[in-house]
C-alpha cells in the first residue's frame, strides 16, 4: 500500500486518514500487491485469472478473419499493454485453473444455465486459456467467441483445436473494445474479478461487451457481485512480522520496528484470514449488478460504515472480500411489488449483512474468510500499530476506492476511521 505524504498511523483519539494504493505511482514501476504467506510477504505481479481485457470477432464462419474497429474506444495505453503481457505467462493461468472453488463453480454455473446456453451465441470476455469457452461448448453453445488481448490467446486457439472445437469456439486475439462481432450474443461469461473485486478494472470490458452485443434479456455470468469490508484482529500476523524484531536471538532489534512496519504494511496485503479474525458483521461497500452497472460508476466508490465490535481485542486493520452470484437475466419490473422484490433480494450499498440474501438459492462464488479459500484470498489494510477496542465499541468512518487517473487498473484507497 503506497502512502501519500499525509499518511498517519497508530492511534489518535479522533480519526485517521489513510491514503493507499494498489499498484505504484510511476509509469516505470511494476504493478504490485503484497502476497503474504507464513514465510513472510512477497511482492507479486497483479493477480491471476482466466481472462484479460478482451475482445470480439467478425463473423461465425471465419476463425482467422479479424476486423478491428477504431471508432468505439480509445487505444490501449502502455499500462494496458503491460497488463496484457503479464497474462501471457502460464503460471498465472495455472494458479487460476488449480483454484478448484473458482473453476468448478464456473463450470457448475454453466451447466445450471445450460438451457440458456445450448444452441446460443456466447462471448467469453478475457478467455485466457479458453477453459470457460470450452465449458460453454460442452454445454451445447452454437458458437463461442473466446476473446483475449494477451498472447495467451495463441495457446487458447491450440487448446481449442486439440479438443476438436474449432467449429464452435472462435478465438480472437485483441481487446473487446476494438473488435467487431457481426451478430448479437445471447450470453456473456467472464471471470473478471480482481483482488478486492475491482482491482485491475476488467469489469469495464464486460460492460463494453454487454452494451455492444448482448441481446435484450440475455444472460451475464456472473450476474452480480458484492464487495464487503470488516474490521479484523490478527495478532499472529502482527507478531510474525513486527514483534519478532523485539528480541532476535537475545538481541534487542527494536530499532528495526519502524522499517518493519513500513515494509509489512505500506501496501495492501493479499492473504488468507479466518472468520475468527473478523470483529463484526461485514459492511457492503458496493453491490454490482452486471446487467445495469456503468463504466462511470467504477471510477469512484465511496461508502460510510459503522461497526460494533463483538469482542474486546486489538484492531489491526480492515479486511475486504467479495462474492459473485450466477443468476438468470434481469427481469424488467412491471409493478411496484416486483420492484420491491428485486430491491429486497439485493444487498444495499452501505448496509451490514448478517446472512447472505439468496432467496432463489442462486449459485454463489464466495471469497469470504469463513468459506473455502480461493486464490483471491482476502485483501488486508493494516494499521502500523494496533488499536485496542472494547466489546460493543463503535468503529466508524468511510472508505473511497477510486481508479488511478494515471492508470485505471490501479486503485487508490482513502480510508478514514474513528
Amino acid at each position: 500500500m503506497y502512502s501519500s505524504s499525509n499518511h498517519s498511523n497508530g492511534y489518535h483519539p479522533h480519526h485517521q486518514h489513510e491514503d493507499n494504493r494498489f499498484g505504484q505511482a510511476h509509469s516505470h514501476s511494476k504493478d504490485r500487491v503484497r502476497r503474504y504467506t507464513r514465510g513472510g510477504a512477497t511482492s507479486t505481479n497483479s493477480r491471476s485469472r482466466d481472462f484479460r481485457d478482451s475482445h470480439g470477432h467478425a463473423g461465425p464462419s471465419s476463425a482467422s478473419a479479424l476486423r478491428v474497429s477504431e471508432q468505439h474506444q480509445k487505444p490501449a495505453t502502455d499500462f494496458d499493454m503491460a497488463y496484457f503481457h503479464s497474462y501471457a505467462h502460464v503460471g498465472i493461468h495455472e494458479e487460476m485453473i488449480k483454484d478448484r472453488v473458482r473453476t468448478e463453480t464456473y463450470r457448475t454455473a454453466i451447466m445450471q444455465h445450460q438451457s440458456a446456453i445450448a444452441g446460443k451465441v456466447v462471448v467469453d470476455v478475457g478467455c485466457g486459456t479458453g477453459i470457460l469457452s470450452i465449458f460453454c461448448a460442452q454445454a451445447g453453445a452454437k458458437r463461442v467467441y473466446a476473446v483475449d488481448a494477451s498472447e495467451i490467446a495463441l495457446q487458447a486457439n491450440e487448446v481449442v483445436k486439440a479438443n476438436n472445437l474449432s467449429d464452435t469456439v472462435i478465438v480472437l486475439h485483441g481487446r473487446v473494445e476494438d473488435v467487431e462481432i457481426d451478430e448479437e450474443v445471447d450470453v456473456i461469461i467472464s471471470e473478471w474479478m480482481g483482488y478486492m473485486l475491482l482491482y485491475e478494472s476488467m469489469l469495464g470490458s464486460v460492460i463494453t461487451a454487454r452494451d455492444r452485443w448482448l441481446k435484450p434479456g440475455g444472460l451475464i455470468l456472473p450476474s452480480n457481485a458484492t464487495l464487503y469490508m470488516a474490521p479484523v484482529t490478527h495478532s499472529d500476523r502482527y507478531g510474525e512480522s513486527i514483534d519478532f524484531w523485539r528480541n532476535v536471538y537475545g538481541i534487542d532489534m527494536s530499532a528495526m520496528l519502524p522499517l518493519a512496519k513500513q515494509c509489512a504494511f505500506e501496501e495492501p496485503c493479499v492473504e488468507t484470514i479466518t472468520g475468527e479474525n473478523v470483529l463484526t458483521w461485514p459492511h457492503v461497500v458496493k453491490h454490482v449488478d452486471c446487467y445495469t452497472i456503468t463504466i462511470h460508476e467504477l471510477e469512484s466508490v465511496t461508502t460510510r460504515y459503522k461497526f460494533k465490535s463483538m469482542m474486546r481485542a486489538p484492531l489491526h486493520g480492515f479486511a475486504f472480500w467479495f462474492d459473485v452470484e450466477f443468476s438468470g437475466p434481469a427481469v424488467s419490473p412491471t409493478n411496484n411489488h416486483t420492484l420491491s422484490l428485486l430491491v429486497d433480494n439485493n444487498p444495499i450499498d452501505g448496509s451490514q449483512r448478517k446472512k447472505r440474501a439468496n432467496p432463489n438459492e442462486a449459485l454463489v462464488l464466495s471469497t469470504a474468510p469463513e468459506d473455502p479459500p480461493t486464490h483471491w484470498q482476502q485483501t488486508m489494510i493494516y494499521f502500523y500499530d494496533p488499536i485496542e477496542v472494547e466489546q460493543d465499541q463503535l468503529i466508524e468512518g468511510s472508505v473511497t476506492l477510486s481508479q488511478s487517473k494515471e492508470n485505471a487498473r490501479f486503485m487508490n484507497i482513502h480510508l478514514e476511521y474513528a
